[in-house]
Parts: C-alpha cells; structure tokens; sequence
C-alpha cells in the first residue's frame, strides 16, 4: 500500500501517515461524520470531498448497506455516494472502497446504533420560549473568546463579546426558577468569517459548532443537562444561506450550488411575492435567487444533491444532540417544494418535534398560507409553527402604549380575529421582540404598566409564546440605535462585570417587580390548563375594556385588560358566555378574589387575570 496522509474531516479519528505520495487519494471532508442505524429513512448520502475524488470508482462490501448512487458532479473533487441501509443492519465501520488508475483506499465510515431516546419532543402552547443570543448572554470561558484572529471587544456592539455555551449551562437553574420551559439559541455553528459575525447567521461549517462557543461535545451536554433540568432546547438553523467564508464557497460542487450561478445578486426581499398572483416573474426570481447579503450567499435548494444535505445535516443535529426543536430563518426566502420536503422528512423521524419558520410579513393571510393544512396554498407547505409577526407588530407599534387610549386593544382584537384563516392557531409562534426588533422595554418607561400589561396578554392569548433575554430586567434598545444595541450583554454573564442582574441583589427595585412579575405568570401558566390547552373567545373591545377567556372543560381563566388612563368598573352580565356557573374570580398575580355578580374595578392602564371558581 502506498504511503499517503488522509487529512480528516472534523471529528473523525484517523491515522496519519506522513510523507504523502502525489499519486495518493486523499479524502480531505466527509459529510456527515457519521449516522445511525435503523432511521425511517433508509438512504444516506455521504459527501465525500478531496482531490479528483470524483474521478475514483466506489464499491462498499458490508451486510446491510447497499450503493443506490455515485453521482459525480462538475467539480471532481466531490462525490455524493447514495447507500441505503437495511434494516436491522448492524452498527459497525463501513469500509468505502475508493479506486482510480493509479491507487486505492479504504475509508471507514462510522454507522452507530440509536441509544439516546431523549429529547426531540417538540415545543407546543403549554411551553414558552426565552431567547438567546449565546454571544452576549453569558461568558463562561474567556479561553475560547479570541480564535481565529478575532478577538472579542465588548466596547464594539458590533464585536463578538465572548458568550457561550458554558455560559448558557451555567445560567440553566436561573431560567428553569424564572419560569423558562424552552431555551431557543441564535445561531450557535461555526461562523468563521472576517470581524467575527457575532450574530451567527453566516454559517461556514453546518456541521461544527462554532469553537468561540464551545465543542459539538458542548452542545450536546447543554442540551443533556438542560433535559435533565426539565428544560427543552430549540437550535436556530439557517438553510437560506451559508456565509462566505464557507469552506466550500472556493470550490463549490456545481455552478448551481448557489444562486445565481454564485455572483451576487441581492435579493428584493419581496417576500410576497412567492404567493402574490399579481407578482411579475422577474420580481419573484429576483426574490428566490438574490443573495440575502454579499457575505451571506443563497444556496439553491433546487439542487437535489444541496436539498438532501441540507436535509440530513438537520436530522444529523437532532439525533446528535437530541434538541427539541428548530427555528428556521428566513423561511419565506426558500423554495416551497424543498420546504416542503424538509419538513415531512423531519417529522417523519421525529413526530414530536416541532418546527417553526421565521414568516415575516405584515398581514395574517401570509403567514397562514405557510402553515400545514393550509386551505391558501395549492400544496401542503407543511409548517407546523409559523411565526406571527402581523400581532407583534400591532403590540409593538401602538399595544401597551401611551398616556392616552389610542384604541390599541381594538386593534389586538382586530389581528386575532383574523385567526379563521389559520389552520391552527394555537400552533403559532407570538412575541412582544426579538433579536431583529426594537426591545418592547423602552428607556423612558418610568413604571411597569406597558410591561406588565404585555407580558399579561402574551402569557394568556393563544399560540406559543417566546420571550427575548433580558426583558425581565427590562433591557431596552431599538432598532434605530442598530442591531447591537438590542442585543447587549447580559449585566451579570461576564465575570468581570461590576453589576449581576442575574442575581437579585444585582437589581434595581423595578428590575426586581419586573422580575417578580414574569416569573409569577410563567410559574402559574405552568399549572394552567386553560391557557397552554384551551380555546379562546374574546369580546369586542368596549369603552377601552378587552375581554377574553381561555377554557378547556371545567378551567375557566378570565383576562380584562384596560386601556384607558382612569380606572374603570366593568359589569360581568355581558361576559356570561365565560362565567357560565361560576361565581368567583382570584387574580394569580395579587391572589384578590372578585364575586362575579358584581362589577370589577380595573385599574388604569392595568388588568386582571382571574382563575374562574364556582
């Protein structure tokens, strides 16, 4: 055999033999690393990459695992081998045989057997999820802050800052006391690009955390740990685009592999156009195939052989780290019928999971034309949970808000009467912010009624709630100050930071009633059955008073929310419809009971979450 040295993709175990020959083969990545046995689907493809290794002939000889396809693309220094997998194949070191006119070797590819049965169970309305962005939460190894010439600078908002993983694990017990069900990170794979891209959209190893955040290892013990705490793990995933430092960019497999032949076109962003019938051609090409970014290249999901990798690399996290589920980014920019594709795959391994996808749009009928079942697409778009953003932008541009009625309670009732055009409703992802938006805490609030008033309807309409670090110690920034601002660190996660907000002696006393507030509505909505299971039905806004209920069988939560800036007696009789028997209601926040016969005072610019009793 002749003398070569096997440069190892990332994780693998190999031996090198030094002093290569320039006639060896050489095998430089395989992806990914390895599978499993026993999967519902039973073909996998392993990208193989390294010089002229498309040129070799490829034979495999093990019980159980037969080769569907060699398919050789334009760049020869790829090859996407197709094996199927038997059931009952055992696990074991599959030898992949490479051959060409000059030499041969013997790669042996890794097929282990599916011990760990936990996680993967999906996120639903009993849950709610605290979002993070792991750079600026908590750092829990300054060793790994300065890799890869860039050095973290916490003076620069726009600057990796040094959080973690670590430092995420460290700060578990403070969520799951907090009221947290579900951690859901921003991005966490390697974004090895120039000046650090903090944020970690811009992926350049989709199957690497990224080492300023810790190891595969890492991860895979945070989401262990965070199981064993009772606590559920959601993996931001970006399928859109790769970043431009991604290793393959210098060498892609095909022309096609990125949008636009790979020159940069920027998209419109006209993320209507997928569903507008009015929508010219060349506007909708433009959208689908345009770049998100200049760094950030689109990947074509079209490519058969990108749409199954991209595919597997997310059932390959899944099984990997048992995460619970995925938010996808920039949903609408993909094509529907990879989309499509992706998802059925997904929950054809894991039919607990749960997927939501980033459907940003102004109006409801779009984000419902995304959603599984939907009655407005011609074909099954298969989105178990999209994003809401048509209530945010209500509660964000006039809910909660000023020293007047302005009718915003009106307009909540408005947006969720829209709910019809939704396959299911409760299955929607609804937030006050998050890491793209202007924080709902704003820097002039000299008191907590906007604040509560929001966390009291966002922990009590219908859907799956999510909630932006930081907002129970009331940070604050707008999108105007840059995206920086609305992602600052976490007062407390750095150690040498003088003040910790992670702790209560670290707050201010408004930090602390803030504080108290959410963690007193997230522990109760734990034990609410009517909330995080019933239906909802709600009653036109009426001088300034919004009334609704959530119900399930005999559990009745009634919620009065007022708008006006005087406090207001409202008369029960008109709301019979949720009393029915009933005759009391106990607020879970001030644990004052109300006798239903008579009117309740609200306070101004306040409200009132009543657990109905007879």
């Amino acid at each position: 055999m002749m003398n070569r040295m096997i440069v190892c993709g990332l994780f693998f175990a190999c031996t090198v033999l030094m002093v290569p020959s320039a006639k060896a083969i050489q095998i430089t990545r395989v992806e990914p690393e390895n599978w499993w046995v026993d999967m519902h689907n039973k073909t996998l493809q392993i990208l193989v990459y390294g010089p002229n290794i498309g040129n070799a002939k490829v034979t495999i000889n093990y019980p159980g695992i037969t080769i569907k396809e060699v398919a050789k693309v334009e760049s020869r220094n790829y090859v996407f081998v197709y094996v199927n997998i038997a059931q009952n194949t055992k696990p074991g070191l599959i030898p992949i045989h490479f051959t060409d006119a000059k030499d041969e070797f013997t790669y042996k590819y890794p097929i282990k057997a599916r011990t760990d049965k936990s996680g993967a169970m999906g996120f639903n309305a009993s849950d709610v999820l605290y979002l993070i962005t792991p750079d600026r939460f908590a750092n829990g190894n300054p060793d790994n802050d300065d890799l890869d010439a860039v050095k973290a600078n916490r003076q620069n908002v726009n600057a990796r800052h040094g959080g973690d993983l670590e430092g995420i694990l460290k700060h578990l017990d403070y969520l799951k006391d907090l009221g947290i069900s579900t951690v859901w990170l921003n991005p966490t794979q390697e974004n090895k690009m120039p000046g650090g891209s903090y944020h970690g959209y811009a992926i350049t190893d989709f199957y690497k955390m990224d080492p300023r955040f810790g190891s595969n290892e890492e991860f895979k013990t945070l989401t262990k740990t965070a199981h064993e705490k009772g606590l559920k793990i959601v993996m931001d995933m970006v399928l859109n685009h790769c970043g431009s430092s991604h290793w393959w960019m210098k060498d892609p497999p095909s022309k096609d592999w990125i949008n636009n032949n790979g020159v940069y076109m920027p998209t419109n962003h006209a993320t209507v156009s997928v569903m507008d019938v009015h929508a010219s051609p060349t506007e909708r090409n433009t959208f689908l195939n345009g770049w998100f970014s200049r760094q950030m290249p689109d990947m074509n999901q079209r490519n058969p052989h990108l749409a199954t990798y991209l595919i597997q690399n997310s059932i390959w996290w899944i099984e990997y780290a048992r995460i619970d589920g995925i938010r996808q980014d920039t949903y609408s920019y993909m094509d529907f019928d990879f989309l499509a594709a992706w998802n059925k795959k997904v929950y054809d391994e894991y039919p607990d999971f749960n997927i939501t996808g980033e459907t940003w749009y102004n109006k409801t009928t779009s984000s419902a034309w995304w959603q599984k079942n939907s009655i407005l697409s011609k074909k099954d778009p298969g989105l178990k949970t999209p994003m809401d953003f048509s209530l945010t932008f209500v509660m964000q541009n006039d809910a909660f808000s000023g020293t007047t009625d302005n009718g915003y309670l009106a307009n909540l009732f408005e947006d969720l009467a829209q709910d019809f055009i939704y396959p299911d409703p409760n299955n929607l992802l609804i937030f006050l912010d998050n890491h793209d938006m202007s924080r709902i805490v704003r820097k002039d609030d000299s008191d907590l009624l906007r604040y509560k008033q929001g966390l009291a309807f966002l922990l009590t309409t219908r859907g799956i709630p999510e909630i932006y670090y930081g907002t129970e110690v009331l940070m604050s920034g707008t999108k105007q100050e840059g995206d920086g601002r609305i992602r600052k660190d976490f007062p407390g996660g750095w150690p040498d930071d003088k003040i910790d907000q992670f702790s209560k002696n670290g707050r201010t006393i408004m930090q602390n009633e803030a504080w108290d507030y959410m963690q007193k509505l997230l522990q109760w909505r734990k034990t609410s059955v009517a909330v995080s299971q019933g239906k909802l039905m709600h009653y036109a806004p009426k001088n300034g008073i919004y009334v609704y209920a959530r119900m399930k069988d005999d559990h009745i939560v009634m919620v009065i929310l007022n708008s006006a800036i005087t406090d207001q007696a409202v008369k029960m009789d008109r709301f019979s419809d949720i009393i029915g028997k009933n005759t009391t209601g106990k607020d879970v926040i001030t644990s004052k009971s109300f006798e239903l016969k008579d009117a309740i005072t609200i306070p101004a610019k306040g409200e009132y979450i009543l657990d109905l009793s007879k």
